[in-house]
């Protein structure tokens, strides 16, 4: 008789270092690594409760007494472009969508080091030299795609405007990490890469859109409450964000389970088939 048993990875937490979100605060990260032939399955079970993927690992924000990082995801079949939306979408109507391996080019370094120096200079990826990029982008577990968006150049017949590393879930699409041309900031090729993505979903059949964590009272993370049909991950449960300013990213001792709590309530996939 063959059974199965449920994949038992080991969670571990980080060190706390300052958050990249909200000002004079600590984060902590619980994780997992994300390997071998179930990492698939691990990464579908784990993105659905509010976990994210940096290379091999799976990762989760959770903070003493802060819990501001909510997972976020658009419901593909609800979601419509408001009249902001539908402008940077015909702004951005040349644009030509190529989805590729992950594999890692020079040209993508470069936009990549120019996106960084712009806007992210004193971030915690400033320092990253194209031997670590090539890591982020490479080593993937999972079904993962580099998606490039390429404008029309007279010189060199199409310039590299955008790119974004996207996983492929059981569920959606999972944008990994996303950098553009700092030279447009008023295409808002951030905004349109999303867009993008939702047609992709709608296109393939998938449900949803995962964009990462959404923290009240962070700016950088303020325009993903600019998308409707917003669900996010709270209390263990998807929910819509129906009203952002009803969030609140204020402290309290009892606004996180103590770690082994957590741990105990992650639903894990019942995949490794054993024989009895």
């Amino acid at each position: 008789m063959r059974h199965t048993l449920p994949i038992a990875p080991q969670f571990y937490v980080t060190a706390p270092q300052p958050c990249p979100y909200l000002d004079g605060r600590m984060e902590r990260k619980l994780f997992t690594a994300l390997q071998g032939s179930y990492a698939e399955t691990l990464n579908d079970s784990l993105s659905k409760q509010g976990f994210r993927r940096s290379q091999n690992v799976l990762y989760r924000p959770t903070c003493a007494e802060c819990s501001a990082c909510l997972s976020a995801r658009i419901r593909v079949a609800d979601f419509k472009p408001n009249r902001t939306q539908r402008r940077i979408l015909r702004r951005n109507a040349d644009l030509r969508r190529n989805a590729t391996s992950p594999w890692a080019t020079e040209e993508q370094y470069t936009l990549f080091r120019d996106y960084l120096d712009r806007r992210h200079a004193d971030g915690g990826m400033a320092d990253m030299d194209i031997f670590e990029f090539a890591a982020m982008i490479e080593e993937t577990p999972v079904r993962s795609r580099v998606v490039e968006y390429l404008r029309p150049d007279p010189d060199s017949g199409a310039a590299l405007s955008a790119v974004c590393l996207t996983d492929v879930l059981d569920d959606g699409l999972s944008m990994v990490y996303s950098f553009y041309d700092p030279e447009r900031e008023r295409d808002s090729l951030g905004t349109y890469i999303i867009l993008d993505h939702v047609e992709i979903a709608r296109e393939a059949g998938l449900p949803y859109v995962y964009l990462g964590y959404w923290v009240p009272g962070s700016p950088k993370m303020g325009y993903k409450a600019r998308f409707n049909a917003l669900e996010i991950y709270s209390r263990g449960v998807w929910q819509p964000l129906d009203d952002p300013e009803g969030h609140s990213a204020d402290t309290h001792p009892l606004s996180t389970d103590p770690i082994a709590e957590q741990v105990a309530r992650i639903s894990l996939p019942d995949t490794r088939p054993f024989k009895g």
